[in-house]
């Protein structure tokens, strides 16, 4: 499974760490051992479907336990039916790489 997920946390940070809560989002997924890409406006990443679910959840709940007033998280998951065809970050991703 592929998941982007993108955390909207109010406020985003403090005044001394103006991304505080979104990177508070971010360490979940480092900490995950799952294969991730942070992107500007959002992240990827990838694993078995179980994992990926229970990250997703605790990536949202991240942005508040840091501090945020509130959040809106946007998330996309992509899963194929046959786990054998399941596609990954590198396989949509890899012809625009250089």
């Amino acid at each position: 499974m592929i998941v982007e997920i993108e955390c909207l946390p109010n406020p985003p940070g403090t005044a001394d760490q103006p991304y505080l809560h979104v990177e508070a989002a971010i360490a979940v997924i480092e900490r995950s051992g799952l294969t991730f890409e942070v992107d500007a406006l959002g992240t990827t990443f990838e694993g078995d479907p179980e994992t990926c679910w229970e990250v997703a959840r605790r990536v949202h709940e991240a942005c508040l336990n840091a501090g945020a007033r509130s959040v809106v998280t946007v998330v996309k998951f992509a899963e194929h039916a046959n786990p054998a065809a399941q596609p990954t970050i590198g396989s949509l991703t890899g012809k625009f790489r250089a």
